[in-house]
Parts: structure tokens; C-alpha cells; sequence
């Protein structure tokens, strides 16, 4: 029995019915395909024009034809109560609803219609379907946080039954709990690992620890999916020799969709069939591919209610490879938040910050993981879970290396602590600033 799909069923998510609409969209040729979108487009524009007060209002004197004239909307567009935001004949008794995690800074509740949903879920079975995965009949290892309340987590037990998985929780990454999950997979015929990246990467350390690959003890795996995170070259190559199987990297967020997945070809293949999506710059201007800027999503299937030229607060580069039908994501740099401002004015992504400490900090063999804030334009802290305190030259050398690859005069804290704190779903954020943008 497919229990993954009766369960959507049963919910009033039409699988079937989505998973022919992809179908038959996948099946265009690559004019009718370039049709396909724009007739799109200006459908679900005129929907909401037409079907939702708050749309309409977010969209004065626009003209559909002309996509330039259609505003972007931003998270602090949609902090307002749902009602206000769903279109008209939809109310919560008759829509998917879920919250945003919040990791930008700007959580809120969000709604689907019900097709729409069942879309979401058609491509993420078409996109795992590329390597031999199937949700009704694939064992998953996940790598997530549970609730600790009684009904959260044994609702959450019982979903992970019907999505045939068996959940690990990230909340504990020691290694008496990483002998615990070795203990799982030795005795469970496990198809792949999916989870956060962060999570995933510590395990694939433990077991690089023992010298043990995870496909001598669990021979059924064939991948491992990783998400929601950011995935640094040196942490695939970790994973894939340690877990034995191919590491492949999800990008998505749950106001929409999928949105790119990696192929077989190791490229971020972005979902154009139910999303539309651009690269703009500060001005709103579409930017030609191969230009890194703000990625702004249109959800073209969600009626319930309506993200149109969404800034969903990621910068990303649109390969200059992509066509219509098939546009790849060649990089993805992280949030509009994460940027850092120096004390000399210049920006920079707050991952660089990350990644200049984490080419240090690893050879140590000692830094289980870390995490760095920004307190002050000129004041940064890295604070990192190791056995012992890092030694004063290698905090010396972190200290030269930012200095020679932002600007000088930087001053570096470090804080040893013995756990991290994750959010409440389980996820790390590598990079954060609590520095005003405007000061």
C-alpha cells in the first residue's frame, strides 16, 4: 500500500491529479514550454487582482502584461494576520498552513490551496525519483528535530511512519548518541539520509572517527539528500567517502516549493515548472544570468495566497547555462540578512566570515562545530564546542586570515561552549549579525 500518497488523499491533497499537471508540463517542448510560463504568470496576477483584497492592495495601477510594473513583495509584507491575506472562498478550514522558521528574521503563517500543496509534494517525489527514491517505498533516515511536547512528537512519530522514516534527533550530536544511530542503521535497511546539512556532517565526522563507511554496515543506502543549510564543498567530500553514496543538495522553502534540487549532472536544477524565478538587483531590475543578486520567486499554482515576485531574503546566481525550461542555480551566497557591514562601510557575505574560520578551525581535529556572530560592525565572536580551548596561535592565525581577506582592525572573540543552540526545528545557523544595516 502506498501509505505516502493515501495519506494526501486523505487529507484532500490530489496526488494523482498534481502529479499529471507536472506531467503533461514536463512533456513541452521548449517553445511551448517559454508560452507555458508567461501564459502562467500573468494568470495567477490576474487571480489574485481579481480574488484577493490584500493582493489588490499591495498591487495598485500594475499592468499584467508588463511583469516590471508588478511590485515584489518582502516577508514584512506578509506580517499580518492570514485571514487578511487569503484570497476570497478560501479560509483556514480549506488550506494547507504552515509557519516560515523564521531563520530571516521575519517568521510568519502562510497558506496553500490544496492542488497547490499536492503540487509541492508531486515534485519533490519527481525530483527524488531522479535517483532511484521513492517516498512510499524508500526507508529515509532523518536528520531533523522532533517537538519534545507529547502530542507534537508522537504526531510527528506518526507522520515519519506514513512517509516511511525513522527520525534521528538533532538536538543531540554526542557521540554516545552517534553510537545510537550506528546501532540503527546496522539493523535498518535504510535507502538514504535526509536532513540538515550541519547535523549530517557531524555524524559523517563521527564515523570518520571510528574509519568506518556507513555502506559496510547499512548496504541498502544509495544516497544522502541534504537541506536548508548551506553545503560546503569539503563537507560533501567528507560525507560521500564516509556514508559511501552521493551526497545531493536541496534548496526549498515552505511558503513555496521545491526550488532547486541537484541533478545527476551535480547542477542546482531549479524547479520551473510551479515557480518562476528571477535574480534582481537592490532596484528591483531583472539582472541577466551570471549576476549575483536577490532571489525573487513567483508562485505560480498557489491561489489561496499569492507569492508574486516573493524576495524570498536569499542571494543566488542563476547559471548563464540556464534556459527557460531548465535554469540552474550556480550559487547560492546565503541571506540578505547574513550580510556584514565593516567598520570601513564594505559589505560581505557572512558565510565568508564562516568559511575563512571553518578552513582553520577543522585541521585542528579538536572543534566539533562552531558558529560566528557579528556583536558590533567591528566586533565578531566565534563561538565553537570542542574538547578543549582553542589554542592562542590558532586564534591568532583566525584573527590574521579575516583581517587579510576583509580589513583590518577587526576584533575576534571566542567562546567555548559545550552544546550549540539549534532553533526549535533543529536547524544551525552558521552566520548571524545583530548590527543595524542603517547605523
Amino acid at each position: 500500500m502506498n501509505l505516502f500518497d493515501l495519506s494526501l488523499q486523505l487529507n484532500g491533497f490530489p496526488i494523482k491529479k498534481a502529479r499529471a499537471v507536472l506531467k503533461a508540463v514536463q512533456q513541452q517542448n521548449d517553445n511551448e514550454f517559454k508560452a507555458y510560463i508567461e501564459q502562467e504568470k500573468q494568470n495567477i496576477v490576474s487571480y489574485h487582482l481579481k480574488h484577493n483584497p490584500f493582493y489588490k492592495n499591495l498591487s495598485k495601477n500594475i499592468t499584467v502584461e508588463d511583469w516590471n510594473s508588478i511590485p515584489v513583495m518582502t516577508k514584512s509584507d506578509l506580517q499580518q494576520p492570514l485571514e487578511q491575506r487569503l484570497s476570497n472562498g478560501f479560509s483556514k478550514g480549506n488550506v494547507y498552513i504552515n509557519k516560515t522558521s523564521g531563520s530571516s528574521g521575519d517568521p510568519f503563517v502562510f497558506a496553500k490551496d490544496k492542488f497547490s500543496h499536492a503540487l509541492t509534494w508531486a515534485v519533490i517525489q519527481n525530483r527524488f525519483g531522479w535517483f532511484g527514491l521513492d517516498f512510499n517505498k524508500s526507508k529515509q533516515a532523518r536528520f531533523y528535530g522532533i517537538p519534545l511536547d507529547k502530542k507534537g512528537y508522537y504526531k510527528e512519530r506518526f507522520k515519519d511512519w506514513l512517509g516511511h522514516r525513522y527520525r534521528f534527533s538533532v538536538f543531540d550530536l554526542s557521540d554516545g548518541a552517534f553510537e545510537n544511530f550506528l546501532k540503527k542503521f546496522k539493523t535498518s535497511s535504510f535507502d538514504y539520509i535526509n536532513g540538515y546539512t550541519s547535523s549530517i556532517v557531524q555524524f559523517a565526522k563521527f564515523l570518520e572517527r571510528k574509519q568506518l563507511v556507513l555502506t559496510t554496515v547499512c548496504p541498502s543506502l544509495k544516497a544522502c539528500v541534504v537541506t536548508s543549510e548551506m553545503l560546503f564543498e569539503d563537507d560533501k567530500t567528507l560525507m560521500e567517502t564516509q556514508f559511501g553514496v552521493p551526497v545531493i543538495n536541496e534548496y526549498g522553502a515552505s511558503e513555496l516549493d521545491l526550488i532547486a534540487f541537484e541533478n545527476k549532472n551535480n547542477q542546482w536544477q531549479v524547479n520551473s515548472e510551479t515557480l518562476f524565478v528571477e535574480i534582481l538587483d537592490e532596484e528591483n531590475n531583472i539582472l541577466p544570468n551570471g549576476n549575483e543578486g536577490r532571489i525573487v520567486i513567483t508562485s505560480l499554482y498557489n491561489k489561496a495566497h499569492p507569492f508574486i515576485r516573493y524576495d524570498i531574503g536569499d542571494i543566488g546566481i542563476l547559471s548563464k547555462e540556464s534556459t527557460a525550461k531548465t535554469p540552474i542555480l550556480k550559487q547560492l551566497i546565503g541571506r540578505t540578512n547574513d550580510i556584514a557591514i565593516l567598520p570601513s562601510g564594505k559589505k560581505a557575505a557572512g558565510l565568508t566570515f564562516y568559511y575563512i574560520t571553518k578552513s582553520i578551525i577543522e585541521n585542528d581535529g579538536n572543534v566539533k562545530e562552531f558558529i560566528i556572530e557579528q556583536l558590533q560592525r567591528d566586533t565578531f565572536k566565534v563561538i565553537y564546542v570542542s574538547k578543549t580551548i582553542l589554542s592562542a596561535k590558532k586564534e591568532a592565525i583566525i584573527k590574521v586570515e579575516m583581517e587579510t581577506y576583509l580589513e583590518k582592525g577587526l576584533h575576534i572573540i571566542f567562546e567555548r561552549q559545550d552544546v550549540l543552540n539549534r532553533t526549535k526545528s533543529g536547524k544551525l545557523k552558521q552566520f548571524s549579525s545583530f548590527v543595524k544595516h542603517n547605523t
